[in-house]
């Protein structure tokens, strides 16, 4: 669909000038001579754009953008000024106009202006119609995505939220399980009661005993009162146990049995608590290996895996990247209460080529920095880490005769520290420990590189 101009102005000469010039590039265009025409073409004909003059008979340029504001506010007004005039035009701009032009007219700064106003307004449409799609058929929650592999997700979800049944989800780190289980807490009879989230793999087992069942006054070092556990807490509702396949045998053998008997004792007690709840888990860890290794019960596994729910990897959902930055674009813009209005479509193509080791939460994280440090309504490539933007020449560094060893083993270096953070959260103690680099080493090397 063609973008739509509407030309006012009352010197022909400048009418047929621009005319041209944007039928040439392929613009809709219309023309009037004063304020009166132009009211009379848009109320037949709503433009996308229009170009108006700031002096004319019976309807002034200020006069006409008051009207066209209140009446048309999908309407982008750019005004016309000489350099006498330059104040009202600045005025206009306050009052909504989008940009002036300076006579004597200049055609390759109108056409400029013309275009991003174009493309601004061509994102706000695309934006609109992905907000549009989200809200319709693309999302289950706050889970978002139109691929095949998302919409049979959905279904599965919409089977098995109502039920009682325990959830294991499976999925690399950063596709959103912690997301999918509220989902189902939210679309399930236990709605109303509480939904609560545990880490298993950032406390030790001590800690972690403690943490879920609950202790007494005197079980420990520290222990000064009573403290009900992450159990007891999401009594009536939903328990997500986050990183299961991380837990040591003996907290296995202490989960399965709540599993069985819903039962437990608070460390230190020995008062049985019954409770009443959902469990969900989540891992990103090969469980049937780790089966196969001794190092994680076939009988928890069983008693967990009664609903397998697996969630692809963004790389494999490619298709999902536009609404899934519409989405992020929404968030973070009212978030941080900056007017960004869409991403340029080079952007998306890149982003495509891309193999998103750290998935949704890496591309998130890139959408928010690029909006916090964003200076335009429309995020460019600039706005991007070189890494993901050239993906693909990433992917092999050239080796050439022209550049030294040093340089190329240094580029290749960097990359693989890239995307190791990027699979890491950025966390950089585990980053240097998967790479085996002592930490120091490691820092050293984020410094040399310019790595944050």
């Amino acid at each position: 669909m063609k973008t739509r101009i509407l030309i006012v102005d009352d010197e022909q000469d400048s009418l047929d000038l621009m005319h041209e010039l944007f039928e040439q590039n392929g613009y809709e265009t219309f023309t009037a001579h004063n304020g009166v025409e132009a009211l009379e073409i848009i109320r037949e004909n709503e433009p996308d754009i229009m170009i108006s003059d700031m002096v004319m008979p019976e309807m002034g340029g200020l006069e006409l953008m008051d009207v066209v504001s209140q009446k048309y506010p999908d309407i982008s007004v750019i005004m016309i000024t000489a350099y006498g005039t330059i104040e009202t035009a600045v005025e206009a701009m306050r009052k909504g106009a989008k940009d002036y032009i300076l006579k004597p007219l200049r055609l390759e700064e109108i056409l400029a202006k013309v275009e991003t106003i174009s493309q601004l307004k061509f994102l706000q449409r695309e934006n609109r119609q992905l907000r549009e799609n989200l809200s319709e058929k693309y999302n289950f929650d706050k889970i978002i995505g139109k691929n095949p592999k998302m919409l049979e997700l959905y279904e599965l979800l919409k089977m098995v939220a109502p039920t009682n049944s325990t959830i294991l989800i499976r999925g690399e780190h950063g596709t959103g399980k912690e997301l999918i289980a509220n989902a189902i807490h939210q679309h399930s009879d236990r709605m109303k009661k509480p939904f609560v989230a545990v880490n298993c793999a950032v406390l030790a087992e001590t800690l972690l005993e403690s943490e879920l069942f609950g202790h007494v006054k005197g079980a420990f070092t520290g222990a000064v009162r009573d403290k009900p556990g992450r159990f007891e807490a999401a009594d009536g509702g939903t328990i997500f146990l986050d990183e299961i396949g991380d837990i040591s045998p003996n907290m296995q053998l202490k989960l399965l049995r709540v599993l069985q008997e819903r039962s437990f004792e608070r460390v230190g007690d020995t008062k049985t608590r019954k409770v009443d709840v959902r469990i969900i888990a989540a891992t990103n860890r090969d469980l049937e290996k780790a089966m196969e290794e001794g190092s994680f019960r076939h009988d928890l596994y069983y008693r967990l895996n009664v609903i397998p729910v697996v969630v692809p990897p963004l790389r494999e959902r490619l298709d999902d990247i536009p609404l899934l930055v519409a989405h992020f674009i929404e968030k973070f813009s009212a978030r941080f209460e900056k007017p960004i209005q869409g991403v340029e479509e080079e952007v998306i193509r890149r982003m495509q080529r891309y193999n998103w080791p750290g998935n949704i939460r890496e591309l998130e994280n890139v959408i928010e920095r690029a909006i916090v440090l964003s200076q335009k309504e429309v995020l460019t490539v600039e706005n991007f880490p070189d890494y993901i933007m050239n993906a693909n020449s990433q992917a092999n560094v050239p080796i050439t005769t022209d550049r030294p060893l040093q340089e190329v083993v240094d580029e290749f270096e960097k990359q693989i520290i890239l995307k190791a953070l990027a699979e890491n959260n950025n966390n950089k103690l585990r980053t240097a420990r998967k790479l085996g680099i002592h930490r120091s080493t490691f820092m050293s090397k984020l410094k040399k590189y310019g790595i944050d």
